[in-house]
């Protein structure tokens, strides 16, 4: 085996076994010795990679993320906005199906007593989730599909918070026909309200 797909296993054990200790004893109870006695690898290996224990969470966190629903960093591209932010809500949504609530309810609980961590997973998660809808949005201001000054950050920050409801809170359904009514009555409204109060505007003249 060459150095690099050594290194490559080393590293997959080691965000593996964060994620296990993760769900197992959560994130105040977890160490860096713990993670190198499961990983079976030495802290100095974690080290040279990882800062700490936030940045190797958030590691373990956005490596998981990314293997249960792929990374599309680009956004969906059909040419046609309500099937582009279709694919984005669908995205988003089977990226938290596939993540374990244990691990997910224990990573918020530890943000609220850890500084360092709360400002880990919010630089390298939840900002990177904001701009789900930018590319998306982009292209269709450029096609001509949607008002140039579409709020971004807040669709994002809205279909969170719904789709993070309904998965970890109440356990609605969040099948396909559910992600076209948010589609339709919440996103589509929110990209074109702008639309609306332009026209508004000229009608009032």
């Amino acid at each position: 085996m060459s150095p690099r797909p050594r290194a490559e296993a080393r590293e997959d054990a080691i965000l593996l076994a964060t994620l296990e200790l993760l769900a197992q004893i959560g994130y105040g109870a977890m160490s860096m010795d713990a993670v190198a006695a499961r990983a079976r690898a030495s802290k100095a290996t974690i080290y040279r990679r990882w800062s700490g224990k936030a940045e190797l969470v958030v590691a373990a966190v956005e490596r998981h993320t990314r293997d249960q629903a792929g990374d599309h960093d680009s956004g969906p591209d059909t040419a046609d906005l309500r099937t582009d932010l279709t694919l984005v809500l669908q995205d988003m949504r089977d990226r938290l199906v596939g993540q374990s609530a244990q691990l997910v309810l224990g990573l918020m609980t530890a943000m609220r007593d850890d500084a360092e961590l709360a400002r880990a997973v919010r630089s390298r998660l939840i900002d990177g989730k904001r701009e789900s809808f930018a590319p998306v949005l982009r292209r269709a201001c450029e096609r001509g599909d949607a008002p140039g000054a579409v709020d971004h950050e807040l669709l994002a920050e809205v279909s969170s918070a719904i789709l993070f409801s309904r998965v970890f809170v109440t356990g609605e359904s969040l099948d396909d026909g559910v992600i076209a009514h948010l589609v339709d009555d919440v996103l589509l409204p929110l990209v074109h309200r702008h639309d609306r109060s332009d026209s508004s505007d000229r009608s009032d003249r």
